[in-house]
């Protein structure tokens, strides 16, 4: 996922210093649409992470809290690991195209997924972790759908590629549509 830090964020070292800032061109519609995926998906998210924590504790024999905190604490980490994972959905969502996610990205995110699937079949494992693989393949699959209803922009180029690599590639970038202002929001 380091495509995305690097497409969202501006990272120099001055003077002994890591300086990060966003960048211009996230810090409009695109910021505005992750900030709202990761807020409806927390809603949802939390309860369910909270209701899992007080079933485990009544249903599940613990040797101890330290163990309890711990099998808690795991379901946090593999819950908001889903949260930071569909972010990319709702944008693709919003602006009705695949644009932002590139080729390589998505055979990289098929290679993990696959190989996460093998290893939660070979390898035992606690069922809440072998759960947390199969999510990854919930998403994958929503990427998939998505890639095959949305349009494709041939004139944009694919991350990464230079663009003297693709000629035909339009020189203007296209533009994010304006996120919802708040006064419209509020009517």
């Amino acid at each position: 996922e380091l495509y995305k830090m690097k497409k969202s964020f501006n990272v120099s070292y001055e003077n002994g210093r890591l300086n990060v800032a966003q960048k211009e061109s996230y810090a409009g519609g695109t910021a505005h649409y992750d900030k709202l995926a990761f807020k409806y998906l927390s809603m949802i998210m939390i309860p369910l992470v909270i209701g899992y924590s007080i079933y485990s504790l009544y249903t599940t024999d613990h040797k101890g809290w330290y163990s309890w905190v711990i099998s808690s604490l795991s379901g946090c980490v593999y819950s908001f690991g889903f949260i930071m994972m569909t972010p990319q959905l709702f944008l693709n969502y919003q602006y009705k195209s695949v644009a932002h996610l590139s080729w390589r990205a998505l055979v990289y995110k098929f290679l993990n997924t696959i190989i996460d699937d093998l290893f939660a079949f070979i390898i035992e494992m606690p069922t809440l972790h072998r759960l947390a693989v199969f999510r990854d393949d919930l998403v994958f699959f929503i990427y998939l759908y998505q890639r095959w209803i949305y349009p494709s922009d041939p004139s944009r180029t694919e991350e990464g590629t230079p663009i003297e690599a693709n000629p035909d590639a339009a020189q203007e970038t296209t533009q994010e549509p304006a996120p919802p202002s708040s006064e419209a929001s509020a009517e």
